[in-house]
């Protein structure tokens, strides 16, 4: 340690950019490990709920879940209808964590009634 304080000679550039190389190659690493794919994962949570309709069935991230009976818009909220008796609640647009989309392709091609 003493040496190391006495020491009069000067590190050169290249020893320089050889010593912060590691810190730098982990922070490139961690960048890539972390932060794009969570940006990725932002996008397409982001294109789900903005696509959002009326009729769907969603998840909120409390756990409940309901039907879409309302969207507002200007202050970006939805209203879910849950259970059977109805109940209306009021939710923001980003409380919703899944979406499971209205099938209207679904009913029409069921089987023909015969006469």
């Amino acid at each position: 340690m003493i040496q190391f304080l006495s020491a009069t000679g000067t590190a050169s550039t290249a020893e320089m950019i050889v010593s912060f190389l590691p810190i730098v190659i982990l922070l490139v690493f961690m960048i890539v490990l972390v932060y794009l794919p969570q940006k990725r994962q932002d996008k397409k949570d982001a294109a789900m709920r903005n696509s959002i309709e009326i009729g769907d069935k969603v998840t909120t991230i409390g756990g409940i879940v309901g039907i879409v009976c309302a969207i507002a818009d200007k202050d970006d909220t939805l209203v879910i209808e849950t259970g059977s008796d109805r109940t209306k609640i009021r939710f923001r647009r980003s409380a919703i964590s899944g979406v499971e989309k209205l099938d209207a392709g679904k009913d029409s091609k069921s089987a023909p009634v015969k006469k």
